[in-house]
């Protein structure tokens, strides 16, 4: 038979403010139960990545509201005016094959974005009219604005679905095919999101 030993008032005390003031929830006092992450809104400070060597690699920045598994999450995939040099007359975003979720076209936006910072959030400040097109087996999404993305400001593929059942990283790559008479999509980047 386990004895059980009372916490000390003072450790009580403290224990209650910090559960009633929101910083500790009362399931994280429960032995093995561990409290649900929360989406921090902003992408890890800390990015490991398997070819860490790859000079033609570009991270990309993006904001998702969840990266909990099959909660519901609005991703925000940006173009900074640093990200590119020309317009972008059609914008080609790969999925990986095990994101498994299923993409609607009209689940999809292009925005013009208003960035935040320490005390703001990243937002659209203008919906353009734009065509997508999400090929069958849900690993492309091709982006057709009724006019080109001009190379100042920024910009975004606004996603809402439910993230993966699977957690993981996922690595999505933005092709930009620049106005012109040759119609050659170029790499600009990679936005890598995080599934916990």
């Amino acid at each position: 038979m386990k004895r059980r030993f009372p916490l000390s008032s003072r450790s009580s005390i403290g224990l209650s403010a910090l559960i009633g003031c929101g910083v500790l929830s009362g399931a994280a006092l429960l032995p093995g139960i561990n409290p649900p992450a929360v989406a921090q809104n902003t992408p890890a400070l800390l990015e490991f990545r398997w070819d860490s060597d790859n000079d033609g690699y570009r991270k990309l920045y993006y904001v998702q509201s969840s990266s909990r598994r099959r909660d519901r999450s609005e991703y925000y995939f940006m173009l900074r005016k640093k990200d590119r040099k020309t317009a972008i007359l059609k914008l080609s975003i790969t999925v990986p094959n095990y994101f498994n979720t299923r993409i609607r076209p009209e689940a999809l936006s292009l925005c013009k974005m208003s960035m935040g910072g320490m005390l703001s959030r990243s937002k659209c400040k203008e919906v353009l009219p734009a065509v997508f097109e999400v090929n069958e087996k849900q690993t492309a999404i091709e982006v057709f604005p009724d006019t080109p993305i001009p190379t100042g400001g920024t910009y975004a593929v606004v996603m809402n679905v439910f993230n993966p059942s699977d957690p993981g990283m996922f690595q999505f790559n933005a092709l930009a095919q620049a106005p012109g008479d040759v119609p050659v999509s170029g790499y600009i980047g990679s936005w890598l999101v995080d599934i916990d």
